[in-house]
């Protein structure tokens, strides 16, 4: 079988191997002949992630495409569909997700814990941009990712700046949740409705870019129970064919509030390349491909893994800060390839697997030596 990927980045290089395992052919849709997954695909067409006339030439090369990038032209897409290409996620999935206004509106329906939000513009009365005080988070309704896009503002001029001489439809203004944890989890739906559900893990974000994923047994069995009916729940709403990311807030009181929704492998879920039964990357394949889908059990004591975020501009490889990460007790490196460094861009990423008598602090150490060695001034 050949899968269709439309991005080639980090996401699609991963999946690679777990393909190559299946039996699987992998062609991917990027921009550039430099990208990750290029050097591992069997197959390359090139061209934006957004033409859809360069996923019409994809489509030539493989019986369904999925998607490590969501940035695309649904409308575009839509036309291919009606022509009879399969897309998993199916495209009906994708389209309440793309704009988050969208997303938290559907969220609101299906009675899904979300902040409260609203779409302003600068035309709003100040009683609108105040409505759920300060400080206050207003996002951008599309194409935000790693922090871009997404800005917590402490007063009325702030908000007003920002929406002057924009769009009407934005920006989303939301409630500042003061959460105790950032939480994540990683869920996956088939083509005959097999859903499965990855363990709950904490995320811990540095400049609003997610730094480290702590995957470790020690959630209060609430946590999860939440975790996972929100996940079934939304498999089930969406129709849902791959693997979908859910990242939570958690309050003081226990209760989980859906933060944002990917519809596609996701970094907080990078740990299951070595910790789990089955990695992210294998269930997307096998959940569109309409293979049984596998086991999300964590093994061992878990996983702690850190992001190597771009810290320079440079163009170096990092090799001998490589070296030295290699070194580390249980330590599995990932370098994207990637050719030009800068501060934030994701670079790679470092998993440690733990024994089962390690600790929360035995984990939290691990990230420490991890990001000592890598970053010159540790958060």
């Amino acid at each position: 079988m050949k899968v269709g990927v439309i991005g080639g980045g980090q996401l699609a290089w991963m999946m690679a191997p777990a393909a190559k395992a299946l039996g699987i052919e992998l062609v991917v849709q990027t921009p550039s002949d430099h990208d990750p997954a290029v050097s591992l695909a069997d197959e390359v067409v090139l061209g934006a992630i957004a033409d859809a006339k360069t996923t019409a030439e994809l489509a030539k090369y493989c019986d369904v495409i999925t998607f490590e990038n969501e940035f695309v032209d649904l409308p575009g897409l839509m036309q291919l569909s009606d022509r009879g290409i399969t897309f998993y996620p199916p495209l009906t999935a994708l389209e309440p997700i793309l704009d988050k206004y969208d997303q938290r509106s559907a969220l609101l329906d299906w009675n899904v814990p979300t902040p409260q939000f609203a779409a302003v513009s600068s035309s709003d009365s100040p009683k609108t941009l105040s409505q759920y005080g300060f400080p206050v988070v207003l996002k951008a309704r599309r194409h935000g990712y790693d922090g871009k896009g997404t800005l917590v503002l402490r007063n009325l001029e702030a908000v007003q700046t920002q929406l002057a001489g924009v769009a009407s439809d934005t920006w989303l203004l939301e409630e500042f949740v003061p959460f105790e944890r950032e939480m994540a989890v990683m869920a996956a739906r088939s083509t005959t409705g097999e859903t499965v559900v990855y363990p709950v893990v904490e995320t811990q974000q540095v400049d609003q870019v997610c730094r480290r994923v702590y995957a470790l047994p020690e959630w209060d069995e609430a946590v999860t129970q939440q975790a996972t009916a929100i996940a079934r729940t939304l498999l089930t709403q969406l129709n849902y064919v791959g693997v979908l990311g859910i990242e939570f807030f958690l309050t003081k009181d226990g209760t989980l509030s859906v933060n944002e929704l990917a519809p596609r492998t996701h970094n907080s879920g990078h740990y299951t390349l070595d910790a789990c039964n089955t990695s992210q990357f294998e269930q997307q394949l096998r959940a569109v491909c309409g293979l049984p889908l596998g086991s999300p059990t964590l093994q061992g004591g878990g996983a702690v893994m850190v992001n190597l975020l771009g810290f320079e501009s440079s163009d170096s490889d990092y090799s001998d800060l490589r070296q030295q990460l290699t070194q580390i007790h249980n330590a599995h490196v990932y370098w994207y390839g990637k050719t030009q460094s800068r501060p934030g861009r994701k670079l790679g990423h470092v998993t440690a697997t733990l024994q089962p008598n390690q600790t929360r602090q035995d984990a939290e150490a691990i990230a420490q030596q991890i990001e000592q060695i890598w970053y010159p001034n540790p958060a």
